[in-house]
């Protein structure tokens, strides 16, 4: 199975994308990976979309993944690629608090005033504090729904507060994806 899983960010897609890969028994891809040069420091400067399509393009040749990120534009290509989207939704305050918790997990005191991700990390809050509200000219609650409502397979909207386990259960309750016998061994996810 072939799965694209979007939202805000800060919705837990990555969170997701990991635990359904992870039960699924297949590899999973993260967007971000493929937008964004490596840097550092990093996100600073984005891949050409030609570039990010051939790297992506044989990863997603593959039979079963789990794709997680958002890829509308720039990935259009793949749509018929995908067996299933899901969406994460989440509220803008439980988001925006897990980005200031993510941003000084990851990088601390460079994003202090003064340090050298400050101005990126203010920006970057900023940019995603708009996703409810903003328009077409940047990742948006509004793209996110134009780009589904033209999608040829299901879409699956999920609630990003319940935790991974449960998110992984609701995408694979139908039968519609092949789920490989649990491995006695496979821990459970966290929450997303």
């Amino acid at each position: 199975m072939r799965v694209h899983i979007l939202g805000a960010a800060g919705s837990g897609t990555t969170t997701l994308g990991a635990a359904l890969a992870a039960r699924l028994r297949c590899p999973q891809h993260d967007t971000d990976a493929f937008f964004w040069l490596p840097t550092d420091p990093p996100f600073t400067d984005q891949r050409p979309a030609a570039e990010r399509v051939a790297l992506l393009a044989p990863l997603l040749a593959e039979s079963a993944w789990v794709l997680s990120g958002s890829l509308c534009g720039w990935g259009d290509v793949f749509i018929p690629l995908f067996d299933r989207v899901v969406f994460l939704a989440l509220p803008r305050d439980a988001r925006m608090a897990r980005l200031r918790r993510r941003e000084q997990a990851r990088y601390g005191d460079k994003i202090a005033p003064g340090g050298v991700m400050h101005e990126a990390s203010v920006a970057f809050l900023a940019w995603a504090a708009r996703y409810d509200t903003a328009g077409l000219e940047q990742r948006s609650l509004r793209t996110h729904e134009e780009w589904m409502s033209r999608l040829p397979c299901p879409v699956l909207r999920l609630d990003g507060m319940l935790p991974s386990e449960e998110q992984v259960a609701q995408v694979t309750a139908d039968g519609a994806l092949h789920v490989p016998p649990r491995d006695s061994r496979t821990s459970s996810p966290d929450r997303a």
